[in-house]
């Protein structure tokens, strides 16, 4: 899974995707949101481990999602 933070404009918030090995869009949400429901892509348990990956995150890299 692949996972790239998009930058918003004026007042479009910053926003997450989650990508499968083939970069079909997964899931797409707001990054200063809680993060929920993250059982529907696999990644119950993990919001601890995915909310420290999303604050490291530059804007725009396309990175691996290794958790």
């Amino acid at each position: 899974m692949y996972i790239i933070k998009v930058k918003g404009k004026a007042k479009i918030p910053d926003y997450i995707q989650l990508r499968d090995e083939e970069f079909v869009l997964v899931a797409y949400f707001r990054a200063d949101r809680p993060l929920k429901d993250l059982h529907r892509y696999g990644l119950a348990g993990k919001e601890e481990a995915l909310s420290d990956v999303i604050a490291g995150l530059e804007f725009g890299k396309l990175q691996k999602l290794e958790i």
